[in-house]
C-alpha cells in the first residue's frame, strides 16, 4: 500500500544554548583606559587597547623591555602614555572606562579590583578570572571586521587553535571590503528601502567579500548595482538555492553552503539532514521539514515545488537543503524546471554524495587504476519502485567498473541476480554502507552472492551499496577474520 502524502512541517526555531560569557564589542575611541603593570603581558594588553582607539595610561614602577619598546615605537589607533610609578587610587581620576592590572600577586589583584569597583569601573586582572568583570579572548583582526573567541578561560590554547582556523578561512582582503562597506553604507541606506532591497545589496557585497580585494571601479559598480535594485525591484524577488548537505557531518559542508544557510529566510530540509547542519543556519530562518524518504510518509514533490514558488513570490530567500549532493538522485532537475517555469532565480551548491563519503570512510579509491576504469552511480529502483529494467545491466556487470547503488535496499537481491546473470563473478566484493556520515554509520563488507540471501539488508537506516574490485581489501579483511575465528574454535 502506497504511503499517504505528508504535508511540510515547520520545525521549532533553534534555541540559543547557554552562553558561558556574552560577547560584547566596546567602543574605546578617545576614551581613557588605565593599565597597571609594566610586564610583557601588560604591554600586549596596552597595545591591544590602544589599537582599539583608547588613550591608554600605563602605571609601572619598573617597566619591562617589552613595555619600553612599545612606548618607543608608538601605537596605531589611540595613544599610550607611560608613567614610571606604581598605581594608586589617584589613577582612577579622571575616571577611566576600563582598568586592567597585571598583578604580581593575589593581594595586588584584590586591591586593584576593590579600587576599580569603588570607582565604578569595569576591570580585568590578567590571568586571574576570579577578579575580572570581563575577559580577553583570541582575536581575528580584519578590521572593521573583528572576531572574538572565548573559551571562558578553560582552554586558551584551544581558543588560539580556533583563531588560526578562522584566520585561514577569512582572506586578508576582507578588511578592505569591510572598509568599503563602511564608506557606502549611508549612501545605500538613502537609495534602498529597508528590508528586501537593502538585504539584496548587502548579500551581493558579502559574496564578493570572500573573493579578491576590491579593485578600482568596484565601489562604483556596487553603487550601480544599488541603483538597479532600486529601479527594478530585484531586491523584492525571492530566490532558491539548492544546497547539498553532504552525508551528515557539518564540517563536510562547503563554505558556500554555510553562507547560503546563514542568509536564508526559510530552509526546506529533508529527513536525512543532521541537526548539526541546521545549527549552522541563520537563527531567524524558518525551518520546514519536507521529508522525502523511501518507505515512509513523504511530502509530494509537487507540494515542495509549489511551496518554494510561493515563498519566492513573497520575496523570501529559500535554501532547499538536501542530503548528499542535490544533483545525484535528489530530484533537483524537477525542482529546477518548476522554478524556472515561474521565473524564480535558482542556484545550486554541491555537496558530498554518500557514495564518495563511503569510499572515504573505507579509505578506498573508487577509480584505483588496478581495479577500475569507471564509476557508475545508479538508483536501485525505477519510478514504479521496482527494479529498473532499463538500466545497462551488461555495462554495470563490467568487472572493471565500480558500481554505487542508491536506494537499493528493497531490490538488492534482484540487483545481485541480474549482475551475476550478466557475468559478474559471485565473489565480487560488496560493501553495504548504512547511515553514511552520521553517528550510526556502519560498513558491512560482503560478497555479491550474499545479496541473494533474504534479510541480508538491515531495515531502517538508509543503505548505499558498493560493488566492485576496489572493495577487495575491505572484504578480504573480513574473510581473514572469519577464518581466524574458525581455526581458533577448533
Amino acid at each position: 500500500m502506497a504511503p499517504s502524502p505528508r504535508s511540510p512541517r515547520e520545525a521549532a526555531p533553534a534555541r540559543m544554548g547557554r552562553l558561558a560569557k556574552l560577547p560584547l564589542f566596546m567602543e574605546l575611541t578617545g576614551k581613557r583606559v588605565i593599565v597597571a603593570g609594566g610586564g610583557a603581558g601588560a604591554a600586549w594588553k596596552a597595545e591591544l587597547l590602544a589599537a582599539a582607539g583608547a588613550d591608554v595610561a600605563v602605571y609601572a614602577a619598573e617597566p619591562a623591555e617589552e613595555m619600553e619598546a612599545l612606548v618607543a615605537r608608538g601605537v596605531e589607533g589611540g595613544s599610550l602614555t607611560l608613567h614610571v610609578r606604581p598605581w594608586a587610587l589617584d589613577v582612577f581620576e579622571p575616571r577611566p572606562v576600563f582598568a586592567l592590572c597585571d598583578a604580581e600577586g593575589e593581594g595586588e589583584a584584590w586591591a586593584f579590583r576593590c579600587a576599580a569597583k569603588a570607582a565604578g569601573v569595569v576591570c580585568n586582572v590578567v590571568d586571574k578570572p576570579e577578579f575580572c568583570d570581563v575577559q580577553f579572548g583570541s582575536i581575528v583582526n580584519r578590521s572593521p571586521v573583528v572576531i572574538g573567541i572565548s573559551t571562558d578561560g578553560a582552554a586558551p590554547v584551544l581558543g588560539q587553535a580556533i583563531r588560526r582556523k578562522i584566520e585561514a578561512l577569512l582572506p586578508p582582503s576582507l578588511a578592505a571590503w569591510g572598509a568599503l562597506a563602511k564608506r557606502v553604507r549611508e549612501t545605500v541606506n538613502e537609495r534602498l528601502k529597508p528590508g528586501a532591497e537593502r538585504r539584496s545589496f548587502w548579500d551581493h557585497l558579502a559574496e564578493r567579500a570572500f573573493g579578491p580585494a576590491p579593485a578600482e571601479g568596484d565601489e562604483r559598480a556596487l553603487m550601480d548595482a544599488a541603483g538597479r535594485i532600486a529601479s527594478s525591484g530585484d531586491g523584492a524577488r525571492g530566490r532558491v538555492v539548492l544546497v547539498g548537505a553532504g552525508p551528515g557531518e557539518a564540517d563536510l559542508l562547503t563554505l558556500k553552503a554555510v553562507r547560503a544557510l546563514q542568509s536564508a529566510d526559510v530552509i526546506l530540509f529533508d529527513d536525512l539532514v543532521s541537526p548539526d547542519i541546521l545549527e549552522l543556519a541563520r537563527r531567524e530562518a524558518k525551518r520546514v521539514m519536507v521529508g522525502k524518504r523511501g518507505g515512509r510518509d513523504s511530502c509530494r514533490q509537487e507540494d515542495i515545488n509549489d511551496l518554494m514558488i510561493s515563498l519566492a513570490r513573497q520575496g523570501r530567500r529559500i535554501v532547499r537543503l538536501k542530503a548528499g549532493d542535490p544533483m545525484v538522485f535528489g530530484r533537483a532537475g524537477e525542482e529546477i524546471a518548476a522554478l524556472q517555469r515561474e521565473n524564480v532565480p535558482v542556484e545550486v551548491v554541491p555537496g558530498i554524495t554518500a557514495g564518495i563519503a563511503m569510499a572515504s570512510a573505507l579509505g578506498v579509491s573508487l577509480t584505483h587504476r588496478d581495479a577500475s576504469h569507471s564509476i557508475r552511480f545508479v538508483t536501485g529502483h525505477g519510478k514504479s519502485g521496482e527494479l529498473d529494467e532499463h538500466l545497462d545491466w551488461k555495462g554495470l556487470a563490467d568487472p572493471e567498473t565500480t558500481l554505487i547503488v542508491y536506494m537499493g535496499g528493497r531490490t538488492s537481491s534482484g540487483i545481485a541476480e541480474r549482475l551475476i546473470r550478466e557475468g559478474l563473478p559471485e565473489a565480487t566484493p560488496v560493501v553495504l554502507g548504512y547511515a553514511i556520515g552520521q553517528s550510526g554509520q556502519k560498513l558491512v563488507p560482503l560478497r555479491l552472492r550474499d545479496l541473494l540471501t533474504d534479510g541480508v539488508i538491515e531495515k531502517g537506516p538508509t543503505v548505499v551499496i558498493g560493488v566492485g574490485r576496489v572493495f577487495e581489501d575491505a572484504v578480504a579483511a573480513v574473510d581473514r577474520n572469519v577464518v581466524k575465528r574458525a581455526v581458533g574454535s577448533e
